[in-house]
């Protein structure tokens, strides 16, 4: 499916920063987070050119790391409240909580200007792992299912690379570059 400019919020802003140089499942809020362009969050455990991730350090870490961020949009954690499940900005272990840009119906490709000078270029849907069950039993489904025709629907957030650095922090501007068609949809990364 074609995004179409017109699908797509354009501005929204930043409700919370997190970061954690260890890898744990949740992130700590701060007051402000600093992205450093090609490697991603200063001080965060996924900060770096190869791959953070363990379980894709283990297969492969000469990959190139294409979740230097985590974005999750606040939407998601009304939506999990209303089925039982509070959750706070970072606890899903996002780097940014976004409110009022639609994360995962932008297409690959697309730029997220964070704040006055941060560029964050979007490569793909999270795939959320079983340890967000261990965190929230039943978690899983509520953040992976499967839509009408039977395919799968990741709601935990999407990830990206700094393509330019600088400060963010909560009240922050975002704003959204579409690329050129034709657009590509968000796969996992």
């Amino acid at each position: 499916m074609e995004t179409k400019e017109a699908d797509v919020d354009v501005n929204g802003d930043v409700v919370a920063v997190s970061r954690s140089g260890e890898h744990t499942f949740s992130k700590g809020n701060a007051e402000a987070i600093r992205l450093l362009a090609g490697l991603g969050v200063e001080g965060d455990a996924h900060l770096g050119v190869t791959v953070q991730h363990r379980s894709r350090v283990a297969a492969d870490p000469t990959q190139p790391n294409l979740r230097q961020v985590h974005l999750i949009h606040a939407e998601l954690h009304q939506e999990l409240a209303a089925a039982g499940f509070i959750v706070a900005p970072g606890e899903l272990g996002e780097n940014v909580t976004t409110r009022g840009v639609d994360l995962l119906r932008l297409p690959t490709g697309t730029l997220l200007r964070l704040g006055a000078e941060a560029v964050v270029e979007v490569t793909g849907l999270r795939n959320p792992c079983p340890q967000i069950n261990t965190f929230r039993a039943g978690l899983l489904k509520e953040v992976v299912g499967r839509d009408e025709a039977g395919n799968v629907v990741r709601k935990a957030g999407i990830m990206g690379v700094v393509r330019a650095g600088g400060e963010i922090r909560p009240g922050d501007p975002i704003r959204v570059e579409l690329p050129a068609p034709p657009h590509r949809p968000l796969e996992r990364v």
